[in-house]
């Protein structure tokens, strides 16, 4: 506001220099501190995947639900809607790109994932640890990716990330 009035009072006055009352933001600092972090290689930790029912029901919620206070029901034991900062959890709304059993409102911009341990696990043409790098950081063999950067961002937990791969890879 203050700066307002200075630039209408230096416009009164017939001064041409504004410069000194316009908001000039440092780009390249902004840049800076929204870039995504370097692609990162994971090793899926020991006993990640499961085919624990509520394993499998943690990562349905998180693959199937929409952000913080939009997420459909209440969220499966394990999982909270709040962060301990009191923001609300953002999930994965994994269906807005992908298809898989039972979606509704699928996209269709990922790969479909319907019938995935079927056509992919049991093929033999991908494994558990491919998945996990996926959800992880998709960066490593697609650096054009338009996939989330899941855990290099700290959207998800490892442990989160491990029930999506044990959702995904799940006989459904």
């Amino acid at each position: 506001m203050r700066k307002l009035i200075l630039l209408g009072i230096a416009t009164l006055l017939g001064a041409v220099d504004v410069a000194q009352v316009i908001e000039s933001p440092d780009a390249v600092a902004i840049l800076q501190k929204d870039a995504l972090p370097k692609a990162t290689v994971y090793t899926m930790p020991a006993g990640c995947v499961s085919d624990d029912p509520s394993v499998i029901a943690r990562g349905k919620y998180l693959f199937h639900n929409l952000n913080g206070k939009d997420a459909k029901d209440a969220p499966p034991e394990g999982l909270t809607k709040l962060l301990p900062n009191g923001k609300e959890k953002q999930y994965g709304n994994c269906v807005a790109c992908h298809n898989i059993q039972g979606a509704q409102g699928h996209g269709n911009v990922g790969p479909d994932l319907t019938k995935y341990h079927t056509m992919f696990v049991a093929s033999g043409a991908r494994n558990a640890p491919f998945v996990y790098q996926k959800i992880a950081d998709a960066r490593m063999d697609n650096p054009k990716t338009h996939m989330t950067i899941n855990l290099t961002t700290k959207l998800f937990n490892e442990r989160e990330v491990c029930d999506l791969t044990s959702y995904i890879l799940s006989q459904k």
